[in-house]
């Protein structure tokens, strides 16, 4: 039993060793052995791919830095975005000016937003303004890159609070250079913004001429009145006593809201011996209520809570 023993302990190693020769037999085995060996030989020679560490680490490092600006980039726009959300036009205009390169950061951010939207509401805006005359004199209230001027026939005076383009104007929108009744359609396509949306709205109305359209597109949770939202109906109805007719809204699209108004005549004109006169209606084309509201200059704005984006 004994000599049975020592035979097997000695037959063992024998077994092994087969197994160490048809291993190093294996060209993809012995290629790792190797590359052990060389590497365990020249210490910091090589990284985890074959390449020079410095290089590798390089990667690494570039591409943890990109990681790390993006958030930082991310984290900055959010902070300018809000800022945008609860404080006026005027103040908005001013926090640009003191420094432009804001203006780079929030539209960065912006775009990289709307990477994530499945239709972009400008896009429906230049179709509807493609179905209508090229005649047709647009305004663009806050219209960052100035794509809706870009991809119409139409002539767009495009106003924002930054003008990296010769064909922005930069302005507060409350107040911008045009001619009273000018216009023939006036934009805000997710540009409702400043705590003071209803001034731009009131100068929307100065420059519109009579049957003017005005288009209103925003983002859907701002008129969310379950979620802290405003009621659509009410925010409608203060357009509506500013002095404009609604002609329809289109709610069908699960990101944001299209509202489409046009600007109501007070008078009506007709020829009489070859010259045009003007008679004020006499019908109740206004309510008593909106006569009541524009005599006064009070009307009701529902508040429209700021579009905070969450962090990703």
């Amino acid at each position: 039993m004994e000599e049975e023993r020592s035979n097997r302990k000695r037959k063992r190693p024998r077994r092994r060793n087969n197994r160490a020769e048809k291993s190093s037999n294996n060209p993809k085995h012995r290629d790792q052995v190797v590359n052990k060996i060389d590497g365990d030989e020249g210490g910091d020679d090589s990284g985890p791919s074959g390449a020079p560490p410095a290089a590798a680490n390089r990667r690494v490092s570039s591409a943890f830095l990109d990681k790390m600006r993006a958030k930082l980039s991310g984290g900055h726009f959010r902070m300018i975005n809000e800022k945008l959300y609860t404080c006026t036009g005027s103040e908005a205009l001013d926090y640009f000016k003191e420094d432009p390169t804001l203006f780079n950061v929030y539209h960065t951010g912006y775009q990289e937003q709307m990477t994530h939207w499945p239709e972009q509401p400008v896009n429906i805006i230049i179709k509807w303004l493609k179905d209508r005359s090229p005649s047709l004199l647009v305004a663009d209230f806050g219209c960052g890159d100035a794509r809706l001027a870009r991809n119409v026939k139409n002539k767009v005076f495009s106003f924002d609070l930054v003008s990296q383009d010769p064909s922005v104007i930069a302005c507060d929108m409350s107040n911008t250079p045009l001619d009273t009744s000018s216009i023939d359609v006036a934009v805000f396509c997710l540009s409702l913004m400043g705590t003071n949306f209803a001034s731009y709205l009131r100068e929307a109305h100065r420059v519109l001429k009579k049957s003017g359209w005005l288009l209103i597109a925003e983002v859907k949770s701002r008129f969310d009145p379950n979620n802290g939202g405003a009621d659509p109906d009410r925010f409608s109805k203060a357009i509506c006593d500013l002095g404009f007719a609604s002609v329809s809204k289109d709610f069908s699209n699960k990101m944001f809201i299209l509202l489409y108004f046009k600007k109501k005549v007070s008078c009506i004109s007709f020829c009489q011996q070859d010259s045009v006169v003007q008679v004020p209606i006499k019908m109740n084309f206004f309510s008593k209520q909106e006569k009541q509201n524009s005599k006064n200059g009070e009307i009701v704005w529902p508040e429209l809570k700021p579009c905070l984006y969450k962090r990703r």
